[in-house]
């Protein structure tokens, strides 16, 4: 087994450069590797990765304490400080979702289709590793757990670039998943850390390092994403802006809206699942729109609202044109009255980013119209956006979200992370 050494590289454009190549050539040796591993020896690294990650829980912890303390005096904000801590709940989460992967199938040789063509040949479609995916994320260390094993099981290497300010956790975590590799004899390339924090990394990550990166998903903040969209040369798996909403339509059960409201807003407001818009039915409004929005506000929650939304209480502040295209990421929501669902899904599709959109209702139909007319990655009709996540979807973790119409799209889990090749089978034939 090969060993990747790195060391900590002086302040120069050139130095980072070097290291970025030679993690470049490493991976795409690993991905050959990989490619080629049974799915047993693959699972053995995955669950010797999590039980290192339940071991070493203490270590990890201490390390993010002083990530978290680091970011707290640079001044960061509550909504990258909550991504930015983990705690011992989170860790053994982190550590169910590396277990739940190893125990998926593996997506890697799947007959995807199979067919037999008149002259006799028979072909088959059939689910390949990707290659090698780079990773660049911010705050949530993590990522680095779930990124690993997901790119590990669907037979690929990973290139993984966490942000300056995670940079201890993500380093505990590393070691980690390096563990496993080791203890499965897997190349620890297969799973490499860039190891500064220069940002000059990125650069070469966005620039495909020489042809070794076949795809980049970034996780973070939206400079971060729109820069790797704008200059990235490989494919990109990613959302800009997690603009949610839920709509409350006339036929919704005021009780399940009000909870449906309250956790998808307020059970975690820095993540992208949570609801940043709530549109109310006019039908409705007389009946739902004064608990929905006294609830929040009672909750500490800021409401943004239009006129009929700030007719209902003082603390309602007015909505400005900007509000309906925020992502605030925080303990604020913009509120809106509309004319039914065709009022609703337009609003959607003029200010929505594609990410999620929910429907609150008991009526059928109007259901089966929203899942059907809005253009969302994912689509919920009465349940919280806050399901908008791999775990939740039986997927063991996600490596993120994406938005496009390109391959993947929504939560991007193990089937997401392969392509295919096409086999032939024949029996002498020729073309005529």
């Amino acid at each position: 087994m090969e060993t990747l050494k790195l060391v900590e590289p002086a302040d120069n454009e050139h130095s980072v450069a070097e290291i970025m190549a030679e993690l470049g050539r490493a991976a795409r040796k690993a991905a050959h590797a990989l490619s080629l591993a049974s799915v047993e020896t693959k699972n053995r690294a995955i669950f010797a990765a999590a039980a290192a990650i339940r071991e070493r829980k203490d270590a990890i912890l201490a390390a993010n304490a002083r990530d978290v303390a680091a970011a707290t005096a640079n001044g960061a904000a509550n909504a990258f400080l909550d991504r930015l801590r983990l705690n011992a709940k989170q860790i053994e989460a982190t550590v169910k979702g590396l277990e739940t992967i190893a125990a998926l199938p593996d997506p890697v040789g799947r007959i995807l289709a199979r067919f037999e063509r008149p002259n006799g040949l028979i072909i088959e479609r059939v689910a390949t590793p990707l290659g090698v995916i780079g990773v660049i994320y911010e705050s949530r260390p993590a990522v680095t757990a779930d990124a690993g094993a997901l790119c590990l099981k669907a037979g690929n290497a990973a290139i993984l670039r966490g942000g300056s300010e995670s940079f201890l956790s993500s380093a505990k975590i590393h070691e980690c998943l390096v563990a496993g590799l080791i203890d499965a004899g897997l190349p620890q390339a297969a799973i490499a850390r860039v190891p500064v924090t220069d940002r000059a990394a990125v650069g070469e990550m966005l620039a495909g390092l020489d042809g070794n990166l076949d795809v980049i998903v970034p996780r973070g903040g939206k400079s971060l994403v729109a820069r790797v969209q704008a200059e990235a040369r490989v494919p990109v798996f990613a959302h800009l802006d997690g603009i949610v909403h839920v709509y409350v339509d006339r036929g919704a059960d005021l009780a399940k809206a009000k909870a449906i409201v309250f956790n998808a807003k307020l059970r975690r407001t820095g993540i992208c699942g949570a609801a940043e818009t709530l549109l109310v039915d006019r039908a409705c409004a007389a009946t739902h729109l004064a608990p929905l929005v006294t609830m929040l506000l009672d909750a500490g929650c800021a409401v943004r609202g239009d006129l009929p939304t700030l007719a209902i209480d003082p603390r309602v502040a007015p909505a400005s044109e900007a509000d309906w295209s925020t992502e605030y990421l925080d303990a604020i929501i913009a509120v809106r009255v509309v004319d039914g669902l065709e009022q609703a899904i337009a609003h959607i599709e003029n200010f929505g980013s594609h990410h999620t959109d929910c429907i609150v209702t008991e009526n059928p139909e109007a259901a089966k119209r929203f899942l059907a007319e809005v253009d969302s990655a994912i689509v919920i009709h009465n349940a919280s956006t806050q399901f908008a996540d791999g775990g939740e979807f039986g997927f063991g973790a996600e490596i993120g979200i994406a938005t496009g119409r390109m391959h993947a799209r929504g939560p991007v889990g193990l089937e997401q992370l392969t392509s295919f090749k096409y086999r032939v089978h024949g029996d002498g034939q020729i073309r005529p």
